[in-house]
């Protein structure tokens, strides 16, 4: 038996990195055990924000097993989609059998114009392959990355064919409509990435936010979450998202971390990714994550 579903507040927990490009476990412990007590409902580990696709899975099984033996896995979500199903299969498992909450899965994204046929195919043969440790899985729907959208349609039709196994999605398009629209499928929970769009959950049905920017903003999104009606809070929130966003996105975020921690490690990224210029560091934000006044 698998954990409650996640709901709420959800980070995308930015990977630390060793000088030599390693997961390393110890700087981000700390930080998960921070966005844990300040905020945050459960970790999404190895995501975009993650650089997931960046990493060996040997390396990204390790990381996950790390985290495991340090913090509850009910409480973490792990990306495990790659372009080639036995690799997916591989993470997936491996997940499964660490108890983590649910599996995150892009489509196998090489192929663009791919038939749905195909895509049905590739969810239908990682839940068999799956299924004696039956983990739920959550479409990432990405298309800005990955070429391929998970049509409202098609994730309808994966939902009624496998209902036990397809949980919902986390969209990072930046489309709430379509976000919306994903909702209404019965029992299908949807994360848009942005915390701000907490403040229409009920309106919209969405199950809560994985955003890249909870990392640096848990403590007032969970204030969100909690009071969607605060429309100046709904705000500030917003606010802070475009300014640690105004400037490249995830090297962004891991150098706020790194500042918050006091760890100047954590600001390391995997190529192609770039660090931040002197003149981009010079423009972060001065954050303050407990304040709900502009920092």
């Amino acid at each position: 038996m698998f954990p409650k579903r996640p709901r709420g507040v959800i980070a995308a927990i930015a990977t630390a990195l060793t000088e030599d490009g390693r997961p390393d476990p110890a700087p981000m412990l700390r930080h998960a055990r921070w966005l844990l007590d300040n905020g945050c409902d459960a970790l999404n580990l190895l995501g975009t924000t993650g650089e997931a696709s960046s990493l060996p899975a040997p390396a990204r099984m390790e990381l996950m097993s790390d985290l495991a033996r340090e913090i509850a896995p009910a409480r973490m979500m792990v990306g495990t989609g790659c372009p080639d199903l036995a690799t997916t299969v591989t993470l997936t498992r491996h997940a499964a059998e660490l108890g983590f909450a649910a599996a995150l899965v892009l489509p196998p994204y090489y192929y663009k114009g791919v038939d749905e046929a195909g895509l049905h195919a590739y969810f239908e043969r990682l839940i068999e392959a799956t299924a004696d440790r039956p983990i739920p899985i959550y479409l990432y729907n990405f298309p800005q990355m990955t070429g391929l959208r998970f049509e409202p349609g098609f994730a309808a039709w994966l939902k009624a064919s496998f209902p036990d196994r397809i949980a919902g999605a986390k969209d990072s398009s930046g489309d709430l409509d379509y976000a919306a629209e994903l909702a209404r499928i019965g029992g299908f929970d949807v994360f848009p990435s942005d915390e701000a769009a907490l403040a229409q959950c009920e309106a919209r049905g969405f199950a809560g936010c994985i955003s890249a920017t909870v990392n640096l903003t848990a403590p007032l999104a969970q204030r969100l979450w909690t009071d969607p009606a605060d429309a100046a809070l709904a705000n500030e929130v917003g606010r802070r998202r475009r300014a640690i966003a105004a400037t490249p996105l995830i090297p962004s975020v891991k150098a706020l971390v790194a500042r918050l921690h006091d760890l100047p490690g954590y600001a390391r990224v995997m190529p192609p990714l770039a660090p931040l210029t002197d003149e981009q560091a010079r423009a972060l934000p001065e954050l303050s994550p407990h304040a709900a006044e502009p920092a």
